[in-house]
């Protein structure tokens, strides 16, 4: 097929030899087929932010670290350099997460470069060398859920154990080939020690898996995995290798209304102290 646009710096360079086919165009990215040497892999060309519809929420940066203080200081602003800096933060965060969980032996497509806004990264095929189907595309029995499950808790487990969560985990983020579940789709992985909604997001990936294979074998719906992940992780027991039960025990015990009010109490009047000081020392 005719070389896009934005492949062509990766063709004049000799990264890739020739585009085959158009896999896949999404909402944050165009996906091709490409041919380097004897190799048959996946080019992503992410979109400009004007035409994607995907929204770079605050929540999903929060704890991103950004090495550069002037392009920390821009990225804070709104003139065109600052949104330029943002959005190569953006993009660069998925490519930090791919690479960053395909060495912790995350199941993710092996990535091979960075050019230009476009990734070029290992074609996930199945056992006939086509793309592989996302999760959603395929009928499970309920063994093969139970299964798939298993494996998909175990990628969550290790992929927090390297420090990331997905953030939008879901059977459309999910491709299965020869061997199985493979995680894709990064670009809103979340920092788990430095972003205050990491747990919650971790629970609803989780969730949103169990809800899926529940479809084809019902008693995984009562497991509760994203709580018993997160408590281990809190206490610092999580490792890849972690063996997990898909049970947590809720807090029974009922909260003391009366302590929780005079913290808060306590709180409001400590902050108006502190108020009538700054204005006192305005008098002044």
């Amino acid at each position: 097929m005719r070389v896009p646009e934005r492949l062509q710096p990766l063709v004049d360079d000799g990264m890739v030899d020739e585009v085959l086919y158009q896999l896949m165009s999404g909402k944050e990215a165009q996906v091709y087929v490409v041919r380097c040497g004897d190799q048959v892999r996946c080019a992503k060309v992410f979109k400009e932010a004007r035409k994607r519809s995907f929204k770079q929420a605050v929540e999903y940066q929060e704890g991103r670290k950004v090495r550069n203080s002037r392009r920390a200081r821009a990225m804070g602003k709104k003139t065109r350099y600052g949104q330029k800096e943002q959005e190569s933060a953006w993009l660069n965060a998925e490519v930090d997460a791919l690479y960053r969980l395909a060495e912790a032996g995350v199941r993710v497509p092996e990535p091979f470069g960075f050019v230009d806004g476009v990734l070029l990264m290992e074609l996930v095929g199945d056992d006939q060398g086509n793309a592989a189907p996302r999760l959603d595309e395929v009928t499970l029995t309920p063994d093969q859920a139970r299964d798939y499950y298993a494996r998909v808790i175990a990628e969550v487990v290790r992929m927090l154990c390297a420090g990331l969560i997905h953030g939008d985990l879901s059977e459309f983020n999910v491709l299965v080939d020869g061997q199985g579940p493979v995680i894709i789709d990064l670009p809103q992985a979340v920092n788990a020690a430095g972003n205050n909604s990491a747990e919650r997001m971790l629970e609803r990936d989780v969730d949103n898996m169990r809800r899926y294979f529940g479809k084809f074998a019902p008693e995984l719906l009562l497991t509760d995995y994203g709580k018993e992940i997160w408590a281990l992780y809190e206490s610092g027991d999580l490792h890849p290798e972690s063996r997990l039960t898909g049970c947590f025990e809720h807090a029974t015990q009922s909260a003391n209304v009366d302590e929780l009010m005079a913290v808060i109490d306590a709180a409001k009047e400590e902050e108006s102290e502190r108020q009538e000081r700054l204005r006192d020392d305005d008098d002044e």
